[in-house]
């Protein structure tokens, strides 16, 4: 079978591999339909690793998965070879201190999807996952909403966290595929005022549809200020969703006294800082998101009842043989991309 392979900073290529069998009784054989491109797999094209998380080449990155059954072990029940499925690229142990109190997103035995010294991705033909990491796509639910399921997942695990209730204001900071994920949540969740930021406007844009009271782009705009204009008191909850430290300020400036602030993005960096005296004196709270934990089926539900539309994310499509230009288009924020996506 075909695989695209990084095989350098900024290198791919189309490589031919075993194809992978069934080896567990839990076991559930996929032939890939879809696969989104994330800021994560970026990183790893763009910088070759994230914190202590190195490529070794060749090595398959992709977690954003959707696609048909084609296999099952002999104990496998939830699915059957014809179901189209959600893939949750999470492979915890379930046997660790973590795992049995619930955290299986901080497994210490996690195997991750397109994680270097973990699992190989999912931008090849066919892939083997347990079966608790298939979900099934009943109702209208298509490919494009299994896939998207995964970024989705960690915007509404973010909401839960963050406590998010009817009438609370709240910013997002950068909004890529995360930022919108959050906000989707936040608005199913009752969110009275949404404030967004990004460099790119026609992101920008695609907040306004989806109901932004505020969107601003701090390469041209004071975005402190003009949200403050309008929430003199500050924010209830700040989502920074970009990985980028002048994010993290100004999400710092435009929170009130007694708010949170939640940290999603990925930097490139080491080590945050933050403002002591803005941070302490206002006793602001700091929540760091870690993925998601059992938000793939609620997030699935959410979209098939109607309470989260995704149809504005997907903005670029690519066949698999091209996915090294889908790779470039969203490294180089390229033509107002939100959400790459790659077809088999």
């Amino acid at each position: 079978m075909k695989a695209m392979m990084l095989t350098g900073i900024r290198q791919m290529e189309l490589k031919e591999i075993s194809e992978p069998s069934i080896v567990n009784p839990k076991d559930v054989k996929i032939k890939m339909s879809v696969v989104g491109v994330c800021g994560s797999d970026i990183h790893y094209y763009t910088q070759g690793k994230i914190g202590s998380q190195k490529v070794q080449y060749p090595f398959t990155v992709g977690h954003e998965g959707a696609g048909v059954v084609v296999e099952v072990g002999k104990a496998v029940k939830s699915v059957r070879p014809g179901d189209i499925i959600a893939i949750d690229p999470a492979m915890p142990c379930r046997e660790c201190d973590q795992c049995l109190a619930g955290r299986y997103h901080t497994c210490r035995k996690l195997r991750f999807l397109g994680c270097p010294g973990q699992a190989e991705g999912c931008l090849m033909e066919y892939i083997v996952m347990p079966e608790e990491s298939c979900f099934p796509l009943r109702g209208k639910l298509v490919p494009d909403n299994g896939s998207i399921s995964e970024p989705l997942a960690i915007g509404v695990y973010a909401v839960k966290k963050a406590g998010i209730v009817k009438g609370t204001k709240i910013g997002i900071l950068g909004f890529g595929p995360i930022g919108m994920s959050v906000m989707l949540a936040a608005k199913a969740q009752g969110a009275e005022s949404i404030h967004v930021t990004d460099k790119i406007d026609p992101r920008l844009s695609i907040a306004k549809k989806e109901g932004a009271l505020i969107t601003g782009n701090p390469l041209n705009e004071d975005v402190v200020s003009k949200i403050l204009n309008n929430s003199k008191l500050g924010l209830d909850i700040v989502f920074e969703c970009c990985g980028q430290q002048e994010a993290l300020d100004q999400a710092v400036d435009i929170l009130k006294p007694g708010g949170r602030l939640v940290v999603i993005g990925i930097p490139e960096f080491d080590r945050w800082s933050i403002n002591v005296e803005n941070t302490r004196r206002r006793e602001i709270s700091i929540q760091f998101i870690r993925r998601q934990v059992d938000c793939v089926k609620l997030s699935l539900e959410m979209i098939n009842n109607g309470l989260i539309n995704i149809d504005n994310m997907v903005t670029h499509r690519f066949p698999f043989s091209e996915t090294q230009d889908a790779f470039d288009l969203v490294a180089d924020y390229r033509d107002g991309v939100m959400k790459a996506m790659i077809d088999f």
